[in-house]
């Protein structure tokens, strides 16, 4: 059996893989080691009943999270899943080689991912390689869901939304500036709870005020991350998460604006992920 994972901060897309079964979809809140210990980490996958119950025929692992850049966080992932699967081989790699084997397959790009937090790599058709993004919902995420939502909400308590998406906004969420400050500086997830407002845009960007905020967002990720690679122009982009897919309409047309090539756009990878790997192995 081949145990497949695609991390998110926000979710987990599971696959398990048996020859002459049903493949096991499911979905687990996200695994991302900056944001959770290795406890919850156990805790979250052992309430997978159906996958807990083939634990010991689970022969290989690959999960591909949020957070699994660096050799540390890698092994703290590797460490939780080796303990709960025994018989298993397991690989832990960033989401970013993820996306990329998914989009671009054996081939050269750049891939992209917009989610609950934004970043970019470069993928020479093997590896992909570190660059200067990937900064975190404080410092980066330019385009993400934590972007949109730090936008939108801060708007809405400066006074700077117009007023009927004001009054749209107030109904849908009843916040203030106390509930606000409380969640982003006094409880854990903060760019989780930013990206929950993100879903307001689907609402509002046919309206000049939501057009605006979109295309000042997506611009701002094409000029800071993708135009930060002297090639882009002759490299396929591609783009994986729940913001690109949503926003793909608008995210052609900036990128055709700024001369960046459109490749794949994907709200959920897993499965084009799970095909290159069976494919390579």
């Amino acid at each position: 059996m081949i145990l497949v994972a695609d991390s998110g901060s926000t979710k987990t897309d599971w696959i398990l893989v048996a020859p002459g079964e049903p493949d096991l979809a499911f979905k687990t809140a996200g695994i991302n080691p900056f944001f959770i210990s290795d406890k919850e980490m156990v805790k979250l996958i052992n309430k997978q009943e159906s996958l807990m119950a083939q634990a010991e025929n689970v022969k290989e692992i690959y999960f591909f999270g949020a957070g699994c850049s660096s050799p540390d966080k890698r092994e703290a992932v590797s460490n939780v899943l080796s303990q709960l699967f025994k018989q298993a081989y397991v690989s832990v790699d960033s989401d970013l080689l993820g996306s990329a084997y998914a989009t671009c397959g054996n081939e050269t790009g750049l891939c992209c991912i917009m989610g609950t937090g934004s970043n970019i790599t470069y993928f020479d058709g093997e590896n992909i390689y570190e660059g200067k993004h990937g900064l975190g919902y404080i410092l980066g995420d330019e385009g993400s869901g934590s972007y949109f939502g730090k936008k939108l909400v801060t708007d809405y308590l400066y006074g700077r939304m117009p007023e009927a998406e004001s009054n749209l906004f107030a109904k849908k969420y009843a916040i203030n500036k106390e509930t606000v400050i409380g969640h982003v500086y006094h409880k854990p997830g903060a760019n989780f709870y930013l990206a929950s407002f993100a879903a307001f845009l689907a609402e509002i960007k046919s309206g000049d005020y939501g057009r605006n905020l979109v295309r000042q967002g997506l611009t701002e990720f094409v000029t800071t991350n993708i135009q930060g690679y002297p090639t882009y122009k002759r490299l396929k982009c591609h783009f994986v998460g729940s913001v690109a897919w949503h926003l793909k309409e608008e995210l052609h047309e900036i990128c055709k604006e700024q001369s960046v090539e459109v490749g794949k756009i994907m709200k959920h990878p897993i499965h084009d992920l799970l095909n290159f790997l069976l494919k390579r192995n």
